[in-house]
């Protein structure tokens, strides 16, 4: 008879040790408060799945769905919690600020209404916040500057108004950034420019103003960044020859917005271009044939515009579709 080897062993006896310690610990008297009276306001569409009034399991009783949790010492907290699509109608629950411990919130696809609590900043060990798709409004709160270990922001498809805070330039290890679809006003605070990480920013569909010239004024910004989408806004002004900076840059949607102006030779050289949206401003002139001997440029689309006759788009115009697969981590 082989024998097992000794790694192997000890594997499996520290997985069971773990399973058997988060069974045995007892969890944390603050979480199963808060996930009580989330269980509460949320109504009988999540209640039927949450038995018992231990979130993290009790006995024979499993886990709560969509609930996470971890052990740390002698207790068991809550580090996710995925409540989605399931149609929870009524204001964001405030009891989930009271989870100190998650790293992980997911509410999208809801009708949750009424403001972000400002108490959202007390969720410092939080790297995924999704809330797109729900009914929420206000402006955002700046609280959420607060939140260092922040990855990914999704607050798309709500009824976001005000300005866009400049307390989100505070997240050092933000990576995807998603306003888009909402009613932000204002400016968009080049403070963002000095996040070394960020890789998409999406505020396209809004109400901001302002030009790109202003957004990227600041030395060195958006070193990261691959997508940047401003499409159906109101910015103005021309694209400065400073945007070829953004060397990595791929994808830049700027389709219906009141731009004008020349396009700048220099945006051609960055090196991964592979989709310009110009179409439906008032830029004029013509086209720099770089862009035509571009090596990875797909898709450019330039109707509704003054371009000089004979300019001509590249690729085949169709919807530039983000499907939930962007979104995982």
């Amino acid at each position: 008879m082989a024998q097992i080897p000794f790694i192997l062993l000890s594997f499996i006896f520290i997985s069971t040790l773990s399973i058997s310690n988060l069974a045995l610990s007892k969890t944390l008297k603050r979480d199963v408060k808060a996930l009580n009276e989330i269980k509460a306001s949320l109504g009988w569409r999540v209640v039927y799945a949450w038995v018992g009034d231990d979130p993290c399991g009790d006995g024979d009783l499993p886990p709560w769905s969509g609930v996470t949790c971890s052990t740390m010492g002698d207790y068991r907290v809550v580090t996710e919690l995925e409540v989605y699509a399931v149609s929870i109608v009524g204001p964001f629950p405030t009891a989930v600020t009271s989870l100190l411990d998650l790293t992980r919130l997911d509410l999208h696809n809801n009708k949750l209404t009424g403001p972000i609590p400002p108490q959202i900043g007390r969720l410092k060990h939080l790297r995924i916040l999704n809330l797109r798709w729900n009914k929420l409004q206000d402006a955002i709160p700046p609280e959420i500057g607060d939140l260092k270990s922040l990855t990914h922001l999704h607050l798309s498809f709500n009824n976001f108004k005000g300005e866009i805070p400049r307390e989100l330039a505070n997240l050092p290890d933000l990576r995807y950034l998603y306003l888009h679809e909402n009613r932000l006003t204002g400016r968009i605070p080049p403070e963002l420019g000095t996040l070394q990480n960020l890789r998409h920013l999406d505020v396209g569909n809004n109400h901001l103003v302002g030009t790109i010239r202003e957004l990227i004024r600041i030395e060195g910004c958006f070193p990261a960044l691959r997508n940047l989408y401003l499409n159906n806004n109101y910015f103005t002004g021309g694209i400065p020859t400073q945007l070829a900076n953004l060397s990595s840059l791929e994808i830049l949607y700027l389709s219906h917005n009141k731009m004008a102006g020349v396009i700048p030779s220099g945006v051609a050289h960055i090196p991964k271009l592979t989709y310009l949206y110009l179409d439906h401003n008032q830029f004029s002139g013509r086209i720099p044939d770089h862009f035509y001997k571009h090596p990875f440029l797909k898709e450019m689309y330039i109707e509704g515009n003054a371009f000089r006759p004979g300019v001509k788009p590249v690729g085949f115009h169709k919807m530039l579709e983000v499907s939930d697969s962007d979104f995982l981590v």
